[in-house]
């Protein structure tokens, strides 16, 4: 039979392993491409998205992001913002159906953004700035399908749907919702703090919130540890005395 030490040790040993656990998921999280803000209003004009880039390898650089913007339900009046050190190049296609707008017709959008020369080290990430003109209003939300390419040649393809109920598939496209209201509900874009340039970053608040709910296991598991401990110590002392 185990020891009253031993068993408490053990679970010490147990509450730090799911704490270390809920580390390594959100660590697994943040190593996703993702557009921020998430959501939109539908038909939203006049906004940005910001997609985010980390760095998931160790021993390579991230040298080139391709983002391919749906064609279905196009995203209209798309401008990139310069990255420095980082070149774009825009890729535009015809429509099968051409867009009615209030200042026009619209035959022509932007379907893929390329940018490349400039490199995300690991553990760093990068945000790449698109404004747009204004937003579809026909569907609740659009996948933006992402190629990331490594300095060693890797390519990470950031493509597959998550399916409503499925669990969340391996490499994920980023997914901007588009939801019910008036077309100036957009939130604000996502971006890094005045003190951690957004080429150089190193953390992300994305998964601030689970790395908190991590440190705050493993600390109660050592708390508890400890205050067991001290009452067996106190215990021992008043039956010898």
């Amino acid at each position: 039979m185990l020891s009253t030490r031993t068993a408490l040790r053990r679970a010490g040993t147990v509450a730090a392993l799911a704490a270390a656990g809920v580390l390594t998921a959100a660590g697994v999280a943040f190593a996703h491409v993702t557009v921020h803000p998430d959501s939109y209003a539908k038909g939203a004009t006049d906004g940005v998205l910001t997609f985010r880039v980390p760095n998931e390898e160790d021993t390579a650089d991230t040298t080139k992001v391709q983002v391919f913007l749906p064609t279905d339900h196009p995203v209209l009046g798309v401008l990139v913002t310069p990255q420095d050190g980082w070149t774009a190049k825009v890729t535009t296609t015809r429509l099968k159906t051409p867009v009615k707008t209030d200042d026009g017709t619209i035959t022509d959008v932007v379907s893929q953004i390329t940018w490349s020369g400039g490199r995300i080290r690991s553990g760093e990430y990068q945000d790449f700035d698109v404004a747009f003109g204004q937003l579809p209003d026909d569907t609740d939300q659009l996948g933006f399908k992402t190629l990331q390419t490594y300095s060693d040649g890797k390519v990470v393809r950031w493509i597959e749907e998550t399916q409503k109920g499925a669990e969340e598939p391996e490499n994920p496209a980023p997914v901007l919702k588009l939801t019910a209201g008036t077309a100036g509900d957009g939130s604000a874009p996502m971006t890094a703090s005045p003190s951690e340039p957004k080429a150089t970053a190193k953390a992300s608040s994305s998964d601030s919130t689970a790395r908190g709910l991590g440190i705050a296991g493993l600390v109660a598991g050592v708390l508890g540890l400890v205050a067991a401990e001290v009452a067996i110590a106190r215990g021992r002392s008043a039956r010898s005395s």
